[in-house]
């Protein structure tokens, strides 16, 4: 990482971890030698959400030979949503981005995300169903994407329907926030899981802040079943109707 400890560093990377020790030394090498190369100073912070030993020692070694790296452990397994927030508030940066540890998004995704929040937008997204997004799987995964690409868009529909009427893609994996917007929406977030993409979405638009999509590269590696994506669809649900009771009793003020 980039720059000198008494700098506010021009980048927050967050990622969220739990589990996936196969994967995870691969992952973080690339995350590293990526910030290394910018010419921008970094920091990157990893949220260890209550990961099983093998790959809470995998981050702790990690960070062991890489001393400006940040770790931040969960004590009980708190959710994506959660962890995100803890890294996102503790970040320092003018700029904090969020990135998924399998690395579905290239790390060199992250600086798409980071030139529209310099650009002026207050929140930056990945958006993967612009006509400019392009992504990367197996042949044998085409029914998966099929089948992941109709519930995906069933539920954007909703979402889209009751609070978020513009924006095409609430669940991707990438999204950035500057410093004030960050510091305004994750004190506010009560979602810790599935949902908390779409509420951290609404606070920001409630606050008056510009939310940009952007076009990115991505991956599909990973097949969940059909029944993961009927009960997250219907966990999610349940998560919009607790977003719209939140704001009508001034949660989200």
């Amino acid at each position: 990482m980039n720059g000198s400890g008494g700098d506010v560093p021009h980048l927050t990377l967050v990622v969220p971890a739990y589990n996936g020790e196969d994967r995870l030394p691969a992952s973080l090498a690339q995350l590293a030698a990526f910030l290394a190369a910018q010419p921008y100073s970094s920091e990157l912070i990893l949220v260890d959400d209550c990961s099983d030993e093998a790959a809470a020692r995998v981050m702790r070694e990690f960070v062991a030979a890489n001393p400006a790296v940040t770790l931040l452990r969960n004590e009980i397994n708190r959710g994506k949503g959660a962890s995100v927030g803890r890294g996102m508030l503790a970040g320092r940066g003018r700029y904090r981005v969020f990135t998924d540890a399998d690395l579905a998004y290239p790390p060199s995704e992250v600086n798409r995300i980071l030139r529209d929040l310099e650009a002026g937008a207050d929140v930056a997204i990945a958006c993967r169903v612009l006509p400019e997004s392009r992504y990367l799987m197996s042949p044998s995964f085409f029914h998966y994407l099929y089948t992941r690409h109709v519930m995906s868009r069933v539920f954007n529909l909703m979402v889209r329907a009751v609070m978020l009427r513009d924006v095409l893609d609430t669940q991707a994996g990438l999204k950035g926030f500057t410093a004030q917007a960050a510091e305004t929406v994750f004190p506010r977030m009560t979602i810790p899981r599935f949902g908390f993409d779409v509420e951290a979405l609404y606070i920001a638009q409630k606050h008056g802040y510009a939310v940009h999509q952007t076009a990115v590269h991505f991956r599909y590696d990973e097949e969940p079943t059909t029944v993961r994506f009927a009960q997250s669809a219907l966990t999610m649900a349940g998560e919009l109707l607790q977003v719209r009771v939140n704001d009508w009793r001034g949660r989200y003020d």
